[in-house]
C-alpha cells in the first residue's frame, strides 16, 4: 500500500526548499559577513567591546530558518581572527513542533578565549550545546551585556536590522566547515 504525502508534510517541504539553494561566493560572503559585523555593533557597543578581546568571531550574516510542523535552518558564514577571514562554516538545524513561516536572521559567535577557538577550529562539526555552551547575549539596561554572561568563553548574539533578537537559541545547530 503507497502512503499519501500528507498536506502536513508537503507543506513542510515546501518550507523547507525555500532555504537557501545557492551556496554564496567568497567575494558576495565576505562582503555579507562585514555588513553583519558592522551592523551588529551599531546595535551594541556591547559587543564591539566584546569582539575586540575575543579570539575570533563567527559570523553568519543570513540564516534563514523555515518551516510548518517540521522545520530547518540553514546559513553560510565566516570566521574571522584578528578582524581577516580564516575560514568558511555553514550552519544546519531541524525542529519539530509548532511553527509556521519563514524567519531570517544574523548570528555571532564570539569565541572569547584561544582554547575554545582551538577547540572549535579543530572539530569536524561543532555543536552548539554539546561541543561548547553558548551564552547568549542580552542587553540590559543602558545596552550593557549582564555581566556574568560577558565571562562566558562562548558568547553568541542572536540579531536583525532591527535590533537583537531575544528567546532565541544557539542550542542543537551544527556548525561545519565549507570550502570556499
Amino acid at each position: 500500500m503507497r502512503h499519501a504525502i500528507t498536506p502536513l508534510l508537503a507543506a513542510a517541504l515546501l518550507a523547507l526548499a525555500t532555504l537557501p539553494a545557492h551556496a554564496a561566493s567568497k567575494e558576495e560572503l565576505d562582503a555579507k559577513v562585514n555588513e553583519a559585523v558592522a551592523e551588529l555593533f551599531k546595535h551594541s557597543s556591547a559587543a564591539k567591546e566584546l569582539a575586540a578581546k575575543a579570539a575570533g568571531i563567527l559570523i553568519f550574516p543570513e540564516v534563514t530558518k523555515g518551516g510548518i510542523g517540521i522545520g530547518g535552518e540553514y546559513g553560510e558564514g565566516a570566521l574571522q581572527v584578528g578582524g581577516k577571514t580564516v575560514a568558511y562554516y555553514n550552519t544546519v538545524s531541524g525542529s519539530i513542533g509548532f511553527q509556521l513561516g519563514l524567519q531570517q536572521k544574523s548570528q555571532a559567535i564570539l569565541f572569547m578565549t584561544k582554547k575554545e577557538l582551538d577547540k572549535f577550529q579543530k572539530s569536524d562539526g561543532w555543536k552548539a550545546g554539546v561541543d561548547g555552551s553558548v551564552a547568549l547575549a542580552t542587553l540590559g539596561a543602558g545596552g550593557q551585556i549582564d555581566t556574568e554572561t560577558a565571562k562566558k568563553p562562548i558568547i553568541g548574539f542572536i540579531y536583525s536590522n532591527k535590533g537583537l533578537m531575544y528567546n532565541l537559541t544557539f542550542e542543537g545547530s551544527k556548525i561545519t566547515k565549507i570550502d570556499k
